[in-house]
């Protein structure tokens, strides 16, 4: 295959994570940093949701961060690295529930019924922030934003697991994730356009709910057509807008 352009040569996955020595520096990289700084929150209330984290790993690829039906007590932000969330059927088959890049939450599906619903493991070098979940909702009483975000973030999850399973095909499926990847990462500073895909492309495949064959069907075909470019893991979306055509019978998306 022709050799990618990549505009970003960084590692958005092993890119150090931001020194977060106070509550200021904290905010400006925590998923909850966009409801704290904007709404003007005394320094005492950023630095008591400062004090409810605590860092952990780093983990290695492979190693389980929590495991289904392990009691819950916390909510994990990837500060960097990627976290991958699946269960086992009755078959013993792996179901691929979500992916998760630094800044994104983990574990908000586990806060009914008090145990973790799915198992975590790391598909890099990954580094976390523990938040406990019975102190932050205490804090969450007084800082109305915080629980706010509490609430978008658990529709977000719900909206994420509704569209990689839905009935749509093939085509809409992968061209969303790839919208919806590079999407991610632009939030990030990272381009939207040329990118790594870091999962195993069976990972990818179980996520979308698609036989990994299909997956290598439709890639051939966006290749063949000119709408992305793709070598190895790494990927170039030369006609975005043609992208859009195809996810846009996905409602849950969220592309606009």
């Amino acid at each position: 295959m022709s050799q990618l352009h990549t505009a970003d040569t960084r590692d958005p996955w092993q890119a150090p994570p931001v020194d977060d020595g106070d509550a200021e520096r904290f905010c400006s990289t925590c998923v909850f940093g966009r409801v704290c700084m904007p709404q003007g929150f005394s320094k005492d209330a950023l630095n008591r949701l400062h004090c409810l984290i605590e860092h952990v790993g780093p983990f290695q690829a492979g190693q389980t961060i929590f495991r289904i039906n392990d009691p819950f007590s916390a909510v994990f932000s990837v500060r960097a690295g990627l976290v991958k969330t699946f269960v086992i059927d009755d078959k013993g088959r792996e179901q691929v529930l979500g992916f998760y890049t630094p800044g994104e939450l983990i574990g908000l599906d586990a806060v009914y019924p008090s145990r973790y619903p799915c198992n975590a493991v790391a598909l890099d070098t990954t580094l976390l922030c523990r938040f406990s979940f019975g102190a932050m909702a205490n804090l969450a009483q007084e800082l109305p934003g915080l629980q706010q975000t509490l609430f978008q973030l658990m529709s977000k999850d719900i909206s994420a697991a509704l569209w990689g399973k839905g009935d749509y095909s093939a085509e809409e499926k992968f061209a969303g994730f790839l919208l919806d990847w590079g999407r991610r990462l632009a939030r990030r500073g990272f381009s939207a356009r040329n990118f790594n895909l870091p999962m195993a492309r069976t990972d990818i495949a179980s996520f979308l709910s698609l036989a990994p064959e299909t997956v290598s069907r439709v890639i051939r075909k966006l290749s063949d057509d000119g709408v992305a470019r793709f070598d190895r893991r790494e990927v170039e979306l030369l006609k975005p807008e043609a992208l859009r055509k195809l996810a846009s019978a996905i409602p849950n998306l969220g592309l606009d």
